[in-house]
């Protein structure tokens, strides 16, 4: 660019004047350096020439003179020389700009031919259904049009055109990489109407697989496939295309395989490049899949799919992404969680499940499917003693809670000789040796030491005669069967056991006064029974916590379950108080018309008094009893059906009185619920009636009290009542 300006300036004749100028300014500077020479000659000469003053004062204004002509002479060159550069430089911007403009319609034209080029090369790929290179030189087009649409005058109908030809090209490749790609994996699917929620729904699941040509094959010049799958990462709809599939074999596939033991994957082929996996049903008795089953039919798909499709290591990984969280959380949900043991024994087992895990998520990693630092299974099962601690929780509170709301009126009894069932359980480890020799020290002085002393009693410590709920003793039971697991669990394990046994008794101490609230109230059996159980409860706690002290890793702080105890014990005599207190109510109201039981030797006062205490059976409860009674005896009969024929039945029902053997009595208290006094006496028949049979003398003295008042009638009525 140099040489060109330098050739423009020659031309013009404005270089010569450059130089003329160069050369003025360095004879001005000659001047210069010679009038500063003279001036410092005379002023070191001046005593000198003082006689000659007026020479050198003559010479020195010529020099004055000179100079100032030499600066004239100076600015006048320089103001021409400006004057020629200004104009050389705007003639040379001019010629830049004509310039700049030349080479953008050079850069237009070039990126117009690229653009035909490329589109030429893309139509010819395209139809030769090489999409790889239609993919590239698709791109390489849409660069060009990018570069066009940079250029200012951008908005040329031109560029819009191409733009718009750019788009629907893209399209039209996409759509035939779509069809491509429905022809190479044909889903069959089970119709949409369908409820997919049992093994039946899913059997009509098919998954067609199609390479579409090989490496081997001379007829197709490149795997189809793989070309389908880079083309459509070129144009970025490989994650889309994969991201639909990935939904619809997680669904259909993936998900049914997990969740249902019964259903298991067939790889079969129909043709020499046609795979099909088929879902099947065989039959099971498991509940729930075991987690080997589950890798194995899961690694069978993907094997299959990453064999016959997404051999690529990209195409693995955006399916193995997309699908990786779901499953996972579907395998734990639907397969670990119902693998954990139920028993600290089966804990040791477990190592298998981990080896199967590990190796099933080493073959997916293997295969792209999953990334090297995931592990989200493998980090499940191993925390299995967590894991089992968590399950044994859940299930022992459930189990809890099942027994405190169950009936309590089942009732078992319990002796002072009663000791809880503990089984036995494993030395403490350090120092045994020792305590056991310093026990037997400890305890042969104690002997001696106590020998003339009084002994205790052998009941001491021990709970009295009673029936506790059969529940409660299933739930203490339950409590120390937890317990024993925790002896042989890890120490987290052991601490989470252990405390789920104190929730446990703070749930009884919640749960069964609200649940069985009513009943207490209304049933004063069952409210002593429940101060049974709670003093019951609170009885073993005080040593329920010593006995497992030395095999749980726990501080010596935990005060265990003794800061239970109070709390029991104020819950049972509550609830037997307040029992108590509602029948002292009831007893003081029927009380309350007993004339303070004063004058008893009053006929009056005596019936009051008499009433009172007896509470005979009122009218109404006699006629509901007599009603409930009668439809016994009518409809009771009518079980005994064994034969079609209702007419020969009657036979069966006739001999009723046979088999049950209070029967008669049941049908004579009917009748003397609604007969008068004289009624009773006749049927009684000295003795000698239907009545005698079922009842005693005192029986039916007793049921005449209760169901008459006390008048000389019943008396004589009673009277009559004897054998």
């Amino acid at each position: 660019m140099s040489s060109f300006v330098t050739e423009v300036l020659a031309s013009s004749g404005k270089l010569e004047k450059d130089d003329l100028a160069c050369k003025i300014s360095k004879l001005s500077r000659k001047v210069e350096e010679t009038k500063e020479e003279v001036t410092d000659m005379i002023n070191k000469k001046y005593i000198e020439f003082i006689p000659s003053m007026e020479g050198a004062e003559e010479l020195l204004d010529q020099v004055e003179s000179v100079s100032k002509d030499i600066d004239l002479l100076k600015s006048c060159i320089e103001n021409e020389v400006q004057q020629n550069l200004h104009d050389a430089v705007t003639e040379y911007a001019k010629l830049k700009q004509q310039l700049e403009k030349n080479t953008a319609v050079i850069d237009l034209l070039q990126h117009l031919q690229e653009f035909d080029t490329a589109i030429e090369e893309y139509h010819r790929a395209l139809q030769e259904k090489n999409y790889v290179v239609a993919a590239k030189q698709h791109g390489k087009a849409r660069a060009s049009v990018n570069a066009l649409k940079a250029w200012k005058d951008s908005e040329l109908p031109l560029v819009r055109s191409l733009s718009s030809e750019i788009t629907i090209q893209r399209e039209n490749l996409i759509y035939h990489l779509g069809e491509e790609w429905q022809k190479l994996a044909v889903w069959k699917l089970p119709s949409t109407k369908t409820e997919l929620t049992s093994v039946k729904s899913f059997l009509k699941t098919a998954l067609h697989l199609n390479r579409g040509g090989s490496k081997g094959d001379e007829s197709v010049p490149h795997a189809l496939l793989p070309s389908i799958l880079q083309a459509l990462s070129i144009q970025g709809e490989l994650h889309k295309k994969i991201k639909l599939f990935g939904q619809v074999l997680f669904k259909y596939m993936l998900k049914p395989l997990i969740i249902y033991p019964s259903l298991v994957v067939e790889v079969s082929s129909q043709a020499e490049q046609e795979t099909v996996l088929s879902l099947q049903c065989t039959e099971t008795k498991a509940d729930h899949p075991d987690p080997s089953q589950v890798y194995t039919k899961v690694l069978t798909v993907l094997k299959t799919l990453h064999e016959h499709v997404f051999d690529e290591k990209k195409v693995s990984e955006i399916l193995g992404d997309l699908i990786w969280e779901e499953m996972s959380e579907c395998i734990i949900r639907e397969c670990l969680v119902h693998s954990i043991p139920t028993n600290s024994s089966q804990l040791a087992e477990y190592s298998e499940v981990i080896k199967q895990t590990e190796d099933f998520e080493g073959s997916l990693k293997k295969m792209g499917y999953l990334a090297g630092d995931s592990a989200d299974l493998l980090k499940y099962a191993r925390n299995v003693n967590c894991h089992f601690a968590s399950k044994k929780c859940q299930d022992v509170i459930v189990a809890a809670r099942k027994l405190m709301t169950s009936e309590m009126h089942n009732t078992v009894k319990i002796t002072p000789e009663y000791k809880l069932s503990i089984p036995k359980l494993p030395s403490p480890s350090g120092g045994e040796k020792e305590r056991k020799e310093s026990c037997k020290k400890s305890g042969h002085y104690d002997q001696q030491s106590l020998e003339n002393e009084k002994q205790l009693s052998p009941s001491t410590l021990c709970l009295p005669v009673c029936r506790i709920s059969e529940s409660v003793h299933q739930l203490m039971d339950l409590a120390i069967q937890t317990l024993s697991e925790a002896v042989g669990s890890s120490p987290q394990c052991a601490v989470q056991l252990f405390y789920t046994v104190r929730n446990i008794f703070h749930l009884f101490y919640d749960v069964v006064p609200t649940y069985h609230k009513d009943n207490f109230l209304k049933l004063p059996h069952l409210a002593a029974i429940q101060h049974n159980n709670c003093m019951f409860i609170a009885h073993h706690l005080l040593t329920l916590g010593f006995q497992f002290k030395p095999h749980l890793p726990l501080k010596d702080g935990v005060a265990y379950f003794v800061d239970l105890v109070p709390g029991f014990r104020r819950l049972g005599a509550r609830c037997f108080m307040a029992q108590m207190n509602i029948q002292k109510a009831e007893m003081l109201e029927r009380l309350s018309t007993a004339r303070n039981f004063s004058n008893l030797d009053d006929e009056d006062n005596y019936s009051v008094a008499s009433k009172a205490i007896r509470q005979d059976i009122s009218n109404m409860d006699g006629e509901r009893l007599r009603t409930l009674c009668q439809t016994i005896t009518e409809e009771g009969p009518l079980v005994f059906n064994p034969l079609p024929d209702e007419n020969k039945n009657k036979k069966y029902q006739e001999e009723v009185p046979v088999y049950v053997k209070k029967w008669m009595t049941l049908k004579e208290i009917s009748m003397v619920l609604n007969a008068n006094l004289q009624e009773i006496v006749d049927r009684w028949a000295e003795g000698k009636g239907p009545l005698a049979l079922a009842f005693s003398c005192n029986e039916m003295k007793s049921l005449i009290r209760a169901l008459f008042k006390n008048t000389e009638r019943r008396a004589a009525a009673l009277a009559k009542i004897v054998k």
